[in-house]
């Protein structure tokens, strides 16, 4: 059992298990009853996506290590709020009996909150692939 950190929209693999969108809105110009049948997502959880404002101000200016290393600082420190830190939680737990797959829609996962939750699953125990 495990977690799978998955790009939404992308086909899913097998023995996926449940797919969870962590992205602060749900995709433009899809009806909420096809998410699943697109491979989007199962369930939403924006609490584990970057807040408005940091998304904002991270897209304000092309990446750089200096920009991503500031972005990571800001995730992480919207992310030890009670709630999230509660859903991460879960999750990690989760994944010792099931399988889950999270994700969001960007297209590079090394420049993506999505690298971020990775870390933050295994450091609170998540069996992650």
């Amino acid at each position: 059992m495990s977690i799978r950190i998955v790009r939404l929209g992308a086909p899913r693999v097998p023995r996926e298990g449940l797919r969870i969108g962590t992205m602060r809105r749900p995709p433009r110009g899809v009806r909420k009853e096809d998410y699943a049948a697109r491979n989007y997502f199962d369930v939403w959880l924006p609490e584990l996506a970057p807040s408005a404002p940091v998304v904002s101000w991270a897209l304000s200016e092309p990446f750089t290590p200096q920009l991503w290393a500031v972005y990571e600082q800001r995730y992480r420190r919207e992310m030890k709020k009670p709630a999230a830190r509660r859903l991460i939680a879960v999750l990690a737990a989760l994944s010792s009996y099931t399988n889950l797959s999270v994700g969001c829609y960007c297209a590079d996962q090394d420049q993506c909150h999505r690298s971020l939750l990775r870390q933050l699953l295994i450091e609170h125990g998540a069996k992650v692939v």
